[in-house]
């Protein structure tokens, strides 16, 4: 049966195309012709092989989490590059496009599709524009929180650290997280700006939003075009933005870059990594081991779940706490209305259990403080019984043998004159540890 659908899905795909000129040179493009194009598919699709553990580093101490903490703390990553996937994303319940049963295009086939990337196909869209808004209804910005892996690239710039962040999510959760929109490049475009597909004016974002809540298609706002508008989102048939292109080299000059929540497959955004210098060091947090990623010696893989990577790093460098509380910032309304709802589920107190709670809670606060005085002036009275007894030893000592031995012989009467209750004899202030060549003198 799948293979029948996948099948039915590529006859669809080729009905489409056959109406459409531009398709051919798309497939050009697509396959490395021209010179740009053709640049970042060799290096996306460059063989390697994961590095042997006996291969020594170049610039880090070691290829650990560790290393890379100390290689950022000591301040030699002073221009880092961030490459993010729709993983990063995933946890702020934002699905990505091609898990097999939870990803966007595998819950797109309520939309009446001829197959899924259909919604994102721009000749597709220019004869029905309706699914696209069905979509857009469920992921424009507003909705979802940024993850904390959103606030630790936005921690990054604010400690001036960050060359550039390099996306391929159109969520705006990068933005929604502090950082500002020219440390961005969004490869594949966003929800950030909308425009005319015809004559490209621009589209007011109010408009939009309205656009998005009623489900209804816009269209453009000059007087001389009723083009459809859609936000800037790259679809199949569309360019790259241009400011891809013109920060696709920042790579080469990073002293650090970091990739997390992509499968590194779809170019030339996968191409990105491997313009890094040979000496530079690469680090992927992200589920599982993607593209070229470990193949070089300074590489090294974090691998499991993006909130859980940055949460060790940033832990590992000193920031945890602070990253915890910028992230807390992204949603301070959230954060009132879960205080609220816990205070809704603890039953209401009467006035006389209240006054109950405080007598019980000042009752132990009290125990508490005559432990404290109990154990201070415990201390205290050891504390002066040592004191007087090294002060005795020294004058001890200084005495002439006589007087001395005089002074043995008072301390051991002393010591006989006290009896316990059933007439035994027993030793004085513990003076016995104190002073053990007395203490052996008196038993003679």
């Amino acid at each position: 049966i799948s293979v029948n659908i996948g099948r039915k899905h590529k006859q669809h795909r080729q009905q489409l195309h056959q109406s459409k000129p531009w398709r051919d040179g798309e497939k050009g493009r697509r396959e490395g012709k021209g010179k740009g194009r053709s640049r970042f598919h060799k290096m996306g699709q460059e063989e390697s092989s994961m590095i042997d553990d006996s291969q020594p580093t170049q610039t880090l101490d070691s290829r650990t989490l560790e290393s890379v903490a100390k290689f950022i703390r000591d301040g030699h990553a002073r221009k880092i590059v961030v490459m993010n996937g729709a993983g990063i994303s995933t946890s702020a319940g934002i699905p990505d496009f091609r898990s097999p049963e939870t990803g966007l295009y595998a819950n797109l086939a309520r939309l009446n599709l001829p197959y899924p990337e259909a919604v994102f196909d721009i000749s597709f869209f220019r004869n029905n524009p309706l699914p696209f808004y069905a979509l857009a209804h469920e992921l424009y910005p507003g909705k979802y929180r940024p993850t904390i892996t959103h606030s630790f690239v936005s921690l990054l710039h604010k400690k001036g650290l960050l060359l550039k962040a390099f996306t391929q999510n159109i969520d705006c959760l990068e933005r929604e997280a502090g950082l500002p929109g020219d440390m961005i490049v969004e490869a594949h475009g966003s929800f950030a700006e909308q425009s005319c597909i015809e004559c490209k004016t621009p589209y007011p974002k109010d408009l939009m939003h309205k656009a998005v809540v009623e489900k209804t298609v816009p269209h453009c706002i000059s007087d001389n075009c009723d083009g459809l508008v859609k936000p800037q989102i790259v679809f199949f048939g569309e360019q790259l933005p241009a400011s891809f292109f013109l920060n696709a080299g920042l790579p080469e000059v990073a002293d650090l870059c970091i990739v997390m929540g992509t499968s590194l497959s779809v170019h030339p955004f996968a191409g990105l990594p491997q313009r890094c210098s040979d000496g530079t060091p690469r680090v992927l947090i992200n589920q599982e081991q993607v593209g070229a990623m470990g193949s070089r010696s300074d590489d090294v893989l974090i691998l499991g779940s993006c909130d859980s990577g940055v949460r060790k790093l940033a832990d590992a460098c000193g920031w945890l706490e602070e990253l915890e509380e910028m992230w807390a910032k992204t949603a301070p309304e959230k954060a009132e209305e879960e205080a609220l709802e816990r205070a809704k589920e603890q039953p209401v107190k009467s006035r006389d259990e209240e006054l109950e709670e405080e007598v019980e809670k000042m009752t132990k606060e009290v125990e508490q403080n005559l432990r404290l005085g109990e154990a201070q002036h415990e201390w205290l009275a050891k504390h002066i019984d040592r004191k007087i007894a090294r002060k005795g030893m020294d004058e001890a000592d200084q005495l002439p043998e006589e007087a001395a031995k005089e002074a043995t012989e008072q301390t051991t009467m002393t010591a006989q004159s006290v009896s316990s209750d059933n007439n035994e004899p027993v030793t004085v202030g513990g003076l016995s540890h104190v002073f053990p060549h007395l203490a052996k003198k008196s038993s003679l």
